[in-house]
């Protein structure tokens, strides 16, 4: 399982999970959740939560999710911590989130960095803290579902989801994806019928009402994108293309790799809708396309 891929995919669509492992009062529309990578070096931030107000006293949030254990994890942080400040200057406070599964995947940083470890602005959460946890908030119970050991996390689920009413349908997205990540054996058909999940609640998930709404906006019936291939595919081509710009923003290199996509059969980009949940940047989406048969044989 990707844990850390999971865990930066759940921040970018619900800021508050890392807000509420801080135990921050703020709303969970004032962060924008990012990587950064650090010109001239090796570093990068994975996970940057930067705040999207005026507001001086919403820090700059760093967040690491670490599974592996590194001996040189905290020199690492810390540098890649303070040169950000240093080219950036964000002119607020700051504090670093690390997730650990357990304190035995923690390992001490080195003599030269151990004076960092005595910051307040260090926030460590080990998962393990939470899998016998009872009274949390939705959001947390989230962090028990991922934190859970695998023949708990079917029961876990099926729980969660009874409580759909409580816990939203928001919520109930996020269940389905973390399933998916941790449950890898297990179609997504399988999953849906796990959670006794019905067609009517399908369609308020986020994936369905964004196909919806890319409908609504090309005046395109079910029933014709149903019937017609063709339109089916140019209806996804859009919708990747939207969805890449979004994430990594308008860039001749990305145009470049957008202007491939039609050159794709239907299944290779609905292929490339999940894999582009896991990609940080450009070089990635081209090392997939490259990848393609399809596109190599034409090449």
């Amino acid at each position: 399982m990707k844990t850390d891929t999971l865990f930066y995919r759940l921040f970018q669509r619900k800021p508050a999970l890392a807000l509420e492992l801080l135990g921050l009062p703020y709303r969970n529309d004032s962060y924008r959740f990012g990587s950064e990578e650090i010109k001239q070096t090796a570093f990068r931030i994975d996970g940057l939560f930067t705040p999207i107000t005026d507001d001086l006293e919403l820090p700059v949030i760093f967040a690491e999710v670490q599974y592996q254990a590194d001996i040189d994890f905290y020199d690492r942080l810390f540098s890649e911590i303070t040169l950000y400040l240093r080219l950036h200057k964000p002119g607020r406070s700051w504090l670093a989130l690390v997730i650990y599964p357990d304190r035995r995947t923690e390992k001490a940083a080195s003599i030269e960095f151990v004076p960092f470890m005595n910051l307040p602005q260090l926030h460590r959460v080990y998962l393990e803290d939470y899998q016998n946890q009872s009274g949390l908030t939705p959001t947390l119970e989230l962090i028990r579902l991922i934190a859970s050991h695998k023949q708990q996390t079917i029961t876990l689920a099926r729980e969660l989801s009874g409580r759909r009413d409580e816990i939203g349908m928001e919520c109930l997205d996020f269940i389905e994806t973390i399933l998916v990540y941790k449950l890898p054996h297990l179609s997504r058909e399988e999953i849906k019928a796990m959670l006794a999940l019905n067609d009517i609640e399908l369609k308020q998930t986020r994936f369905y009402q964004e196909i919806a709404e890319e409908e609504r906006q090309e005046g395109l019936q079910e029933g014709r994108k149903e019937g017609r291939k063709e339109g089916r595919k140019e209806e996804c081509v859009a919708l990747l293309t939207r969805q890449l710009r979004r994430k990594f923003g308008v860039q001749p290199q990305l145009e470049t790799a957008l202007q491939r996509l039609p050159e794709l059969p239907l299944e290779r980009l609905e292929d490339l809708a999940d894999a582009l949940l896991d990609f940080t940047k450009t070089d990635e989406l081209h090392e997939w396309l490259q990848g393609m048969p399809d596109l190599n044989k034409r090449a």
